[in-house]
């Protein structure tokens, strides 16, 4: 319940302090919005999602497999080079593209990923992820998080199976378009993280969304 208020709290300040990405034509956190404190916020809900030993997991598969591990100002630098090549990538995607500290968000709304309650991708959403996916091969030191959700609408266990299929069905994309599955962590959120107000069917389509988060490598405990 904390971790669900404090996301709440984020999306409010999200939602009142937004200026429109040039790449995307999407609405994103401000300089200001980002200084009272989004970042913090939403790097707190990922990790209650996520949870450190998914993590660290994937940190030492990937180390023990020969991937080096990130440090110092290179952290930096390396996630600078892979959100601009995302931005430019995905260019009016309807994708929005956010930086987080070192974390890059992509958020993909539900327009151009899933139709109403299936799980299979549509096909102008195919050229988006697979867009997506150029970059992360060739930035193969980052950890990939995919979480699904949905909007309020229909019982929430029923919206819990659904979330975490749809981000399955985005994973299975990636890992077959060539991204290493040990990097991949997906997981389905149902209705419990909103981003817009479900009583409207604008609303509800952001709701119904995907989103990867994008989180270097470093070095494992």
């Amino acid at each position: 319940m904390i971790v669900r208020n404090l996301f709440l709290g984020v999306a409010v300040l999200l939602l009142t302090a937004c200026t429109t990405n040039p790449y995307t034509g999407e609405r994103e956190a401000s300089n200001k919005a980002k200084a009272a404190g989004i970042g913090a916020g939403i790097g707190a809900v990922i990790g209650a999602l996520t949870g450190d030993d998914a993590d660290e997991r994937r940190k030492r598969a990937l180390i023990g497999a020969g991937v080096g591990a990130l440090s110092g100002t290179a952290v930096g630098a390396y996630m600078d080079a892979q959100e601009s090549r995302l931005r430019q990538q995905l260019q009016n995607s309807g994708v929005s593209v956010t930086r987080m500290g070192n974390d890059v968000i992509l958020n993909m709304p539900g327009n151009i990923t899933f139709d109403v309650d299936r799980t299979d991708l549509r096909g102008d959403f195919i050229p988006v992820l697979d867009s997506v996916s150029l970059v992360l091969k060739e930035y193969k030191q980052t950890l990939i998080d995919v979480t699904g959700h949905t909007d309020s609408t229909g019982a929430v266990q029923y919206n819990m199976d659904l979330s975490e299929r749809r981000a399955r069905s985005v994973a299975t994309y990636l890992q077959a378009t060539g991204v290493d599955s040990t990097r991949i962590y997906t997981l389905g959120v149902g209705p419990h993280y909103p981003v817009a107000d479900n009583s409207t069917p604008s609303g509800r389509q952001l709701n119904r969304r995907v989103e990867l988060v994008l989180k270097p490598l470093t070095t494992a405990g």
